[in-house]
């Protein structure tokens, strides 16, 4: 095998996992213009400068990892780590489409910001 793929990913997920994937794709794309990076632990979602997201199907959901110049509190963040001076990593587990909403749309548009590099003005 040359390496991973998002098919494979997907591949015996929970329909609701797939769909919540799919609407995670559709935020990113609405952004703007992105290329996945498909790994053994995620999919990782890339700007013209860096990545700044990435989603992996499991069985009860979807995880979700975004990187944004500010740590968010939030109850659907599960933990927040510094990644570099100026970035923040925050991890999520969706487990409804109803948690990607206008709020998780903006977080999705501001680490799409980082991607294309807003992190280093």
């Amino acid at each position: 095998m040359t390496g991973w793929t998002v098919d494979e990913h997907l591949r015996d997920k929970p329909a609701a996992s797939v769909a919540l994937y799919r609407r995670f794709e559709e935020l990113v794309a609405s952004c703007g213009p992105y290329t996945v990076s498909p790994s053994k632990s995620s999919i990782t979602f890339k700007g013209e400068r860096r990545g700044f997201a990435g989603a992996r199907p499991i069985t009860k959901g979807l995880r979700v990892y975004l990187d944004l110049q500010r740590a968010l509190d939030d109850p659907r963040i599960h933990s927040v780590a510094p990644y570099t001076s100026r970035l923040f990593v925050h991890h999520l587990t969706i487990t409804s489409p109803e948690q990607m909403d206008g709020e998780f749309a903006g977080w999705v548009a501001e680490a799409y910001a980082v991607g294309a590099g807003a992190h280093l003005s």
